[in-house]
């Protein structure tokens, strides 16, 4: 009821006359205090102690030896100061004043209450309480402390344990506490900036570059109440090495005044000299780079002009390879052709000269000759088309499967008696786009090639499959696109072909044969036929081991369509108007023999201007046949005036090359058809009868 803390409970009484004590004792306790009775000063002082709250004794008690209780409360702790209850007897007269009655205790009893006697119990109780209350605060004040020495202690601990320096500076620049590592760069704990020679033992620079002076030092600013974080300060103390330092300072405030300030030093020099050595390492990379650029600049400009020279070298190879490869087909083309026209002019001459002498027997003869020379010439300019991919193509939906079975006779009469033939066709292989003749050609020459190339007898086998060729493919073969194929190979078991061979096969006039038994043009039509058709040719070869031609072929979106009507002879016309346009006299006048031949009106003109003054001359025209070719307006433009003032007129173009005409399905329009030079008379007579039908 009368204390807080554990101890300072008892109260010491020392009364050595008559009944003092126990009356004491008796009065207190019956407020509840713990009293003790000290009968002697020798016993109160061995009493003294943390337990005691107060000492309450009568002046009696004084008479004897103080030494020993001067000497107990000297071993009392600083924080303690024992309350002293003094009693003093009050007589009429005496001489003796109670501040004297005080000094008869120990000099270091100093917290001492006096008390008159006779006092009331009110009056003793008040003064117990108040001084068991002081008593009481003591331990406060002693408990308060402890817990400060051992947040001190921590304190300490923790700062001395710390790797950076930590300060707390004073107002006057001294350090009221610092850890060694703070003491490491400045041992008397005085700052920089209160020191003389700290600007040239701390280096140090503002944003804008110039140096750090002592009034503006972290602890100086810190001190006027800014708060600085990290500034670098290259640290010079004297006889010992160079450190970078990071100081940064907290100013301490009470009330808004600045009571002091916390500095921390923090040791960058190994990230610092790091940092510094990558930054110049990265300068001595960037200029190794700056160099090794600069050697590539030139590596680069010095293999531009290799390159450029390399291509004048490589322009002037490959017109030095395409002269040879115009003088090789030049040369093979007036060879052939020199052959030919030999028999032409020749059966020509002969027939003259008989005729001229009234010799009229044997000229069928030299007639046949002159046709199958012209026929041979008409060949060799339709492989020369196909080679150049320039050759006029009716490609449309064809039943490959059923044109390698309707070859199968054909192909057994060209072969030779030693040579077996199989037709394999493919299961469910779709139409393929193209034009059927032409690929009826292409498949006899591979044939032809076979043969020849099996003189002991083999095994010649043409067969079809579908293939689905995907983009990795495609990116091998040039000009193919991803999509379905139909596939016509032709395969033999012949001597087979080199490497070396492989590589020339397509080129124009390379024949493997000796001379005089092939032109060299059959796989260069084969090539150029494929290519104009949107498929590829490849062919797999090896010295004995025969060779194998496939034909990629683009499958057909539509089905099979009708088969073209054969020829029929002799197609007799009745008197219908035809307008001729052909540039070339020759033909022009053979094409009008031919119409009258067949019983048609011819009307001529030589361009298309002419032939437009007919159109709108007020002739009655039934058909009309153009030359693709003709010089300024050409064939197709002219049709297409043509059908502006005579929408259903029929035309027919005649073609023995136009570029713009090798597609015929993207060529012809409705009611447009188209023959090639050079043709039979039956085939014309055909075509127009079928027009004019």
């Amino acid at each position: 009821m009368h204390r807080t803390a554990p101890e300072g409970h008892r109260i010491l009484v020392s009364a050595p006359y008559g009944s003092d004590a126990p009356s004491l004792q008796s009065v207190l306790a019956g407020q509840r205090y713990d009293v003790t009775i000290c009968p002697t000063l020798h016993d109160l002082a061995v009493a003294i102690g943390d337990d005691v709250g107060v000492v309450l004794l009568t002046e009696e008690a004084l008479s004897g030896d103080l030494a020993q209780l001067q000497l107990a409360l000297q071993q009392q702790p600083s924080w303690s100061d024992i309350p002293f209850v003094l009693l003093a007897g009050r007589q009429a007269g005496r001489a003796v004043s109670t501040e004297a009655i005080r000094r008869r205790l120990p000099d270091n009893a100093l917290n001492v209450v006096m008390l008159e006697r006779p006092l009331s119990s009110e009056s003793l109780f008040s003064a117990v309480a108040a001084t068991m209350r002081a008593r009481q605060k003591q331990f406060e004040i002693r408990d308060q402390l402890t817990r400060l020495d051992t947040e001190s202690t921590r304190l300490v601990t923790l700062l001395d344990a710390l790797p950076v320096g930590v300060a707390f500076v004073n107002p006057d620049g001294t350090t009221a506490l610092a850890n060694p590592e703070f003491r490491r760069f400045l041992p008397t704990g005085e700052v920089p900036s209160q020191r003389a020679e700290g600007a040239g033992e701390w280096e140090g620079y503002e944003p804008d570059g110039t140096p750090v002076t002592r009034n503006r030092f972290v602890t100086a600013r810190a001190l006027r109440g800014e708060i600085v974080r990290g500034v670098e300060f290259l640290h010079r103390p004297a006889g010992k090495p160079e450190v970078w330092t990071r100081v940064s300072g907290i100013p301490l405030t009470v009330g808004g005044h600045v009571t002091g300030s916390i500095s921390v030093i923090v040791d960058i020099d190994e990230q610092k000299r790091g940092q510094m050595a990558l930054a110049a390492a990265a300068e001595e990379l960037e200029r190794q780079v700056a160099e090794r650029t600069e050697a590539l600049t030139e590596a680069l400009a010095q293999l531009k002009a290799e390159g450029e020279e390399r291509e004048r070298a490589e322009a002037a190879l490959r017109q030095a390879q395409k002269m040879e490869a115009v003088g090789q087909l030049t040369g093979g083309i007036a060879h052939d052709f020199n052959n030919m026209l030999t028999g032409v002019i020749g059966a020509i001459d002969i027939m003259k000269r008989r005729i001229a002498s009234g010799r009229l027997d044997g000229l069928d003869r030299f007639m046949d000759a002159a046709s199958i020379s012209a026929q041979r010439a008409a060949g060799l300019t339709a492989r020369l088309l196909a080679f150049s991919r320039r050759q006029s193509l009716d490609s449309r939906p064809t039943d490959v499967n059923g044109l390698v079975v309707s070859l199968e006779d054909l192909l057994r009469r060209t072969m030779s008696e030693q040579i077996s033939v199989s037709i394999v066709p493919g299961s469910q292989v779709p139409a393929a786009l193209v034009d059927a003749n032409q690929l009826e050609s292409a498949i006899l020459n591979l044939a032809i090639n076979a043969r020849d190339a099996m003189p002991d007898g083999g095994a010649l086998t043409v067969e079809t499959t579908l293939v689905t060729l995907d983009e990795d493919q495609c990116t091998k073969w040039p000009g193919m696109k991803a999509g379905r194929y139909v596939v016509v190979a032709v395969s033999d078991s012949g001597v087979g072909m080199d490497a070396p061979t492989l590589e020339k096969v397509f080129d124009p006039f390379f024949t493997t044969k000796p001379i005089g038994q092939g032109t060299g043009l059959g796989l260069s039509m084969v090539y150029g036929f494929a290519k104009q058709s949107n498929g590829q040719v490849r062919i797999h070869s090896a010295p004995g081991s025969g060779t194998t031609v496939k034909i990629f072929l683009p499958m057909a979106e539509a089905g099979v369509g009708p088969a073209d009507s054969g020829v029929e002879a002799d197609h007799r016309g009745d008197g219908e108007t035809v307008l001729l346009v052909e540039d070339d006299p020759s033909v022009r006048l053979l094409v009008r023999e031919v119409l009258a031949e067949l019983g048609y009106t011819a009307l001529e003109a030589a361009d298309a201007q002419s032939a437009l003054q007919l159109l709108g001359g007020g002739h009655t025209i039934d058909l009309m046949i153009t030359d693709v070719g003709l010089p300024g307006m050409n064939g197709r433009q002219l049709a297409e005036l043509a059908r502006q003032s005579l929408p259903d007129l029929p035309i027919l173009f005649v073609t023995g090359y136009a570029e713009s005409a090798t597609e015929r399905s993207g060529f012809l329009g409705p009611n447009m058809h188209m023959i090639t030079k050079p043709f039979q008379i039956e085939r014309l007579s055909a075509k127009i009868s079928e027009m004019l039908g």
